[in-house]
């Protein structure tokens, strides 16, 4: 479908969308597919899919991002990261996602690569010899070269980026990728609302006023989200890791309470009127199933209704 971000967003009600990422063998390939039909009666607003560390998944993003498209009757976004890409094939890879009919891109910088011995243990980022440093020159290459052929989503970090040194310095990062032509902003996973309040506060203040959608990640298993807590720098409020702490490691223990802690988090920003909520699925089906059920919605368009009558 080629409804892009800024038409998305013309609507008043908000929005409710999934993120997968690219599956590494045949059995998760099917897993996926699995778990995207069962999402399918939820009915997202719009989905996205991840792009590989170094583009390794480059072919594999655009072709699901239309596979999604297609079985899922919804808008779909690739992601694309400055990583390991020189410009123009950066803009090979958009010319490929035109020609699959892919009408929105998140736009990303990209992680560093996993620490070594030679860098200290601390992960650092190198741009391709002849690619791009930062996010902003994406959006601003695609914008040049593409013009309005892609709607632009772009990521917002209510805690600060992990590689920044204050949020004063990564608000201005995030101007800048707004200035350069994003349509909207993604937020980072977070655990304690407050965060994302101060965020949406600051950046009304920093004269952004595209919508920004917050990323809730339901916790899984124990382990899985400290790491990827760790990776994103986003804060676990003690009350959260007093309830980790008590599952141990039974994992439909820790589940339960991620379950319940990701809708409370999502009960709490539809009342405080959240313009969407992007799920960051791990490409399974259970836990975003389950959130909608505790918030009283057999799909989408009954959560937004509920979130209207708030």
């Amino acid at each position: 479908m080629t409804i892009r971000f800024p038409q998305i967003y013309q609507q008043k009600a908000p929005t409710f969308s999934f993120e997968f990422f690219p599956p590494k063998t045949d059995a998760a390939q099917q897993r996926l597919r699995d778990n995207v039909t069962e999402l399918k009666a939820l009915g997202p607003t719009y989905v996205t899919c991840t792009y590989g560390a170094g583009g390794s998944t480059r072919q594999q993003t655009g072709q699901i991002v239309a596979e999604l498209a297609r079985e899922l009757q919804v808008p779909a976004a690739a992601h694309l990261t400055c990583v390991g890409n020189s410009r123009e094939q950066l803009i090979e890879v958009l010319e490929g996602f035109a020609a699959q009919g892919i009408a929105n891109i998140v736009a990303l910088r990209g992680d560093a690569p996993a620490a070594d011995a030679s860098s200290g243990g601390v992960a650092t980022f190198e741009p391709h010899p002849e690619g791009l440093r930062y996010a902003n020159e994406l959006v601003t290459l695609i914008r040049e070269r593409f013009g309005d052929t892609f709607g632009i989503a772009v990521a917002g970090y209510p805690e600060g980026h992990i590689e920044t040194p204050s949020r004063l310095t990564d608000l201005d990062n995030l101007k800048r990728k707004v200035d350069a032509g994003a349509d909207m902003v993604m937020t980072q996973l977070f655990f304690d609302n407050r965060d994302f309040y101060d965020f949406v506060e600051r950046c009304e203040l920093a004269g952004i006023t595209v919508p920004i959608v917050a990323g809730i990640m339901p916790i899984v298993t124990r382990a899985g989200i400290m790491k990827m807590a760790g990776l994103c720098g986003a804060r676990l409020p003690s009350k959260l890791l007093k309830k980790l702490q008590a599952a141990g490691d039974d994992d439909e223990k820790v589940a339960r309470v991620g379950i319940d802690w990701a809708t409370r988090q999502c009960h709490d920003l539809l009342e405080h009127h959240v313009r969407g909520i992007h799920f960051y699925t791990l490409n399974r089906s259970n836990a975003t199933i389950e959130i909608y059920r505790r918030l009283g919605a057999t799909d989408s368009q009954t959560l937004a209704d509920i979130a209207g009558d708030g």
